[in-house]
């Protein structure tokens, strides 16, 4: 998910539900969308088994918000408000549809359509992104999809203790860290120049440990969530632009783009965003948005550096540290 979060199920829910009317059942994905779209199933079915064992048995249910209509793909369990349309050669799955709900500049995974996480995501156009990082976008919503599927996620997310009464998973978005806390800036800037620096892992596990002595233990698990929940889903944006890039081309139609770029420039610049992001690291500005980049980083060393460091992360959920 990106800055908008899980509890945003909770918050949409009591949003009326318009009818699909005569002009919209005539609604059709536009061109680029069917193309994108095609590319991103494509793209997930040649890397999830390579990149993270398991995670080719995650449906890839996605709900791409148009300016008036909302296109459900790949959903298991479609409910009554959605329309079937015609089938798609290019996406080689059903359509349905239902006039738009949602912001079509929302990109976010929750259980929007039937209880089942979601992908919920505007076109490329409305989320200021290019078609390829799109895909990635896609991608890197897949893997929460992913993570919300693990054995009590649910409850050991509640069982970290940090909701404080908050039944709508709101907390997750607005738990109170010391973002202001000049101790912990500096402690959060050191870990990060640590990790953009290339340290090894002695050296950054000491920049971590240096941090959680000046976090009380509510902080620091709110920490470790974040890391865990949001940085490796960061990291599998460039370790799939990566896995794309020896998976072969893509598709003629998704080369035809405007936009088009291959994926091995797109993973390079992805690295020397992260990169830059982590030198130039301010918890204060950035907030909770800080924790992906820091999350990235840190799978990147354990990739470099830790061979059963993903078996570990589907056992110890909400741990990520080195």
């Amino acid at each position: 998910m990106r800055p908008a979060g899980p509890a945003l199920f909770l918050l949409f829910a009591t949003l009326a539900i318009p009818e699909l009317g005569a002009s919209q059942s005539a609604a059709r994905l536009s061109e680029p969308d069917r193309v994108r779209l095609a590319e991103a199933f494509r793209l997930a079915e040649r890397v999830r088994a390579e990149m993270w064992p398991g995670w080719e048995r995650t449906p890839m249910a996605v709900l791409l918000v148009a300016d008036s209509t909302e296109y459900l793909v790949g959903h298991p369990h479609p409910t009554s408000e959605f329309a079937p349309l015609a089938g798609d050669s290019v996406l080689g799955r059903e359509v349905l549809a239902r006039a738009r709900r949602f912001p079509p500049t929302l990109l976010a995974t929750f259980p929007a359509v039937g209880g089942i996480a979601t992908i919920v995501v505007g076109t490329a156009e409305r989320t200021g992104r290019s078609s390829a990082e799109w895909v990635l976008t896609l991608l890197h919503e897949h893997f929460h999809q992913w993570q919300s599927s693990l054995p009590d996620y649910y409850a050991r997310a509640s069982a970290l203790g940090l909701a404080r009464g908050d039944t709508t998973g709101q907390w997750m978005l607005d738990y109170p860290f010391p973002y202001d806390s000049v101790p912990v800036q500096r402690a959060v800037k050191g870990l990060a120049t640590s990790l953009a620096r290339g340290d090894s892992m002695e050296i950054v596990a000491r920049q971590r440990q240096a941090l959680r002595r000046i976090l009380s233990p509510d902080d620091d698990r709110y920490l470790e969530f974040q890391l865990w929940q949001e940085g490796v889903p960061r990291y599998v944006e460039i370790a799939a632009a990566d896995a794309a890039a020896r998976a072969g081309e893509a598709s003629d139609a998704f080369r035809r783009l405007a936009d088009y770029v291959t994926y091995a420039e797109l993973a390079n610049r992805l690295r020397r965003d992260l990169d830059r992001q982590l030198a130039e690291l301010n918890l204060a500005r950035e907030r909770r948005i800080a924790f992906y980049s820091l999350g990235a980083g840190i799978a990147l060393l354990l990739e470099r550096s830790d061979g059963s460091w993903k078996a570990r992360y589907q056992q110890d959920l909400f741990s990520l540290s080195p």
